[in-house]
């Protein structure tokens, strides 16, 4: 049996930033026995889990999503 790499997260900030910035964006595969899917969070940010997207970071996080998206296995 053999072992595999995946990339289960991605971490969206603006260059220079530390990951745990307020505005850093954390989009990652989660699966909680149901299947997989994506979840999105910015956990410095108040306000509940909302995030907030400026159009300038939509890029980079639409391209994150996208590639997690793509890696989630389905549940068969």
């Amino acid at each position: 049996m053999g072992f595999e790499r995946r990339v289960t997260a991605v971490t969206v900030c603006k260059k220079g930033e530390p990951i745990f910035s307020d505005y850093a964006t954390r989009v990652e595969i989660v699966d909680e026995a149901a299947g997989e899917f994506v979840e999105v969070s910015q956990a410095g940010r108040e306000g509940g889990g909302k995030i907030a997207i400026a159009s300038n970071e939509w890029p980079a996080l639409r391209d994150a999503i996208d590639e997690l998206i793509a890696a989630c296995r389905d549940q068969e």
